[in-house]
């Protein structure tokens, strides 16, 4: 068993660096785009099953509707979310797991399954900041322990080195591209690409509004 496990925060925590361009209903709309965008991506990967892992009962609805299976955080922060999957996983028998943040909304499944038929027991990718984990496979569920959040991407390759595994890279555009930042909006509506996040977007109009607000 192989899972690919997609974590989403509480709609009034999330994309808090958007708090001065959007309103808390508007950053909830944009999180659940991208969640869809996500699993449009990851529920056409054959052989891996797609878990949503969330306080939130909009996200976890939404989850089981597209057919992926619902998994009801039972405390934050993301660390805690994740290694509620991880024990959920193990106890289930599974071999591999893979966790793909919620908000890289540019994720094809082309690009997803790139990611996930790399050898090795630890593959990343690189967040568009650099430093970040935008993307963690574990052969098993807990071959090095999850590390997200600052400088999260050198510390899971250290992790690796601690324990004597190979790391590989993954160097995929849409699997870097987090919505994060205003900047971001503006990217993701330059680069054409169809989905629910673009769509949210431009039915806020963020585009002419972020400029103006800039």
């Amino acid at each position: 068993m192989r899972v690919v496990v997609i974590p989403v925060k509480s709609l009034s925590r999330a994309k808090s660096r958007l708090a001065r361009e959007l309103t808390p209903l508007e950053r909830g709309a944009l999180t659940l785009a991208m969640l869809e965008d996500v699993l449009d991506a990851a529920l056409e990967v054959p052989g891996w099953e797609t878990w949503v892992v969330s306080p939130e009962e909009a996200v976890l609805e939404i989850a089981a509707r597209r057919g992926a299976f619902p998994v009801p955080e039972t405390r934050p922060p993301l660390l805690a979310a994740i290694r509620q999957a991880e024990r959920l996983a193990l106890e289930r028998g599974a071999d591999a797991l893979a966790v793909l943040p919620g908000d890289v909304s540019l994720v094809t499944t082309d690009a997803l399954l790139a990611a996930l038929r790399t050898l090795g027991p630890v593959v990343l990718a690189r967040s568009g900041d650099g430093v970040g984990t935008s993307f963690l496979l574990r052969r098993p569920p807990r071959a090095i322990p999850a590390r997200f959040g600052a400088d999260s991407f050198r510390r899971h390759v250290e992790l690796a080195a601690e324990r004597g595994l190979p790391v590989s890279v993954i160097d995929r555009p849409e699997l870097s591209f987090d919505l994060d930042a205003p900047d971001d909006i503006l990217t993701l509506l330059e680069t054409g690409r169809r989905g629910r996040t673009r769509d949210v977007c431009l039915e806020m109009d963020l585009a002419a509004r972020l400029r103006a607000h800039a």
